[in-house]
């Protein structure tokens, strides 16, 4: 398709569009997303455009992911500007459905949901309980009204990412789950949607998180330790930042980091807060051996 993205707001639409666009057998590849697009959404789209010749994104803020007092009523919203993004990128069909569309039964909760098992109680899970069953729960619902054949998530999001991938191993879906590079701004602050809820001085203290990242990967070749000795003294000099986790753990989220050996890959997640904002971040870690006593490993 060329020109500018079908919109519509139905299921009924849905697929009376996508059984237009994917007459000829093309691939179908997903974007799912709450809005508020960004350079990094903008990424993703690109990334299914590779991979499939219908590209279909969602924009729907899912309110089964919020829990009480987080920020579901002053999430942004800007279809607009997003179906410009959308456009600009090629997309062919923006699904962008009511809460009822999705939920038939809102304001009561769905009778049926997607429970993520024990990684979904840890990290994100912890602090936000409940916080993966409802997206769990959008997404199946929505790989369901798709049918896509590849789905892309960014890995920012990266406990996100690690369980789609187990909601579609452990269900037996047929999407291929691709996990897209985070992007950031120059100083390397990561792209989100809740960046802008940052004041200016906010802002500038939010790069602690990437430098922190930076100081782990340089001090990983002495093990899980030292790169969480980094990383904590990288976030101790920025008073402002409230820490509420910080680990390293297997690419799974399933080892901890005194069952990684040296040589393997692990994972680095952080969360924290700055004033009433939370952001996220993650990275890759090559794990070296810890050095001993006398310097001698």
């Amino acid at each position: 398709m060329n020109g500018s993205p079908v919109l519509v707001s139905t299921r009924d639409e849905l697929q009376t569009t996508l059984a237009m666009v994917s007459a000829h057998g093309d691939r179908v590849g997903f974007v799912p997303t709450m809005g508020a697009l960004h350079e990094g959404h903008a990424s993703l789209m690109r990334v299914a455009r590779e991979r499939a010749g219908i590209v279909v994104a969602s924009v729907f803020v899912n309110p089964l992911q919020f829990g009480a007092g987080e920020d579901l009523d002053r999430y942004p919203r800007t279809l607009d500007l997003d179906l410009k993004v959308c456009e600009q990128e090629g997309v062919d069909i923006v699904f962008a459905p009511s809460v009822e569309e999705v939920y038939p039964s809102w304001p009561a909760q769905p009778s049926v949901t997607v429970e993520p098992g024990p990684l979904g109680t840890v990290l994100e899970g912890k602090v936000r309980p409940g916080h993966f069953r409802g997206v769990l729960t959008v997404v199946a619902k929505l790989f369901g009204l798709v049918r896509p054949d590849v789905a892309v998530f960014g890995q920012k999001d990266y406990q996100q990412l690690v369980l789609i991938r187990q909601l579609v191993a452990d269900l037996c879906l047929p999407v291929e789950i691709v996990g897209a590079e985070t992007l950031r701004e120059p100083d390397g602050l990561a792209l989100s949607s809740r960046n802008r809820y940052l004041d200016v001085d906010q802002r500038a203290e939010a790069t602690v998180l990437h430098r922190a990242l930076l100081r782990a990967q340089e001090a990983a070749s002495y093990g899980a330790e030292a790169a969480l000795d980094a990383a904590r003294a990288e976030l101790g000099a920025a008073p402002s930042v409230e820490l509420d986790y910080l680990v390293v753990t297997a690419p799974d989220l399933g080892g901890l980091p005194a069952e990684l050996e040296p040589g393997t890959e692990a994972r680095m997640l952080v969360a924290a807060r700055l004033g009433a904002t939370r952001l996220i971040d993650n990275c890759a870690l090559t794990l070296g051996r810890p050095l001993t006593l006398g310097g001698q490993s």
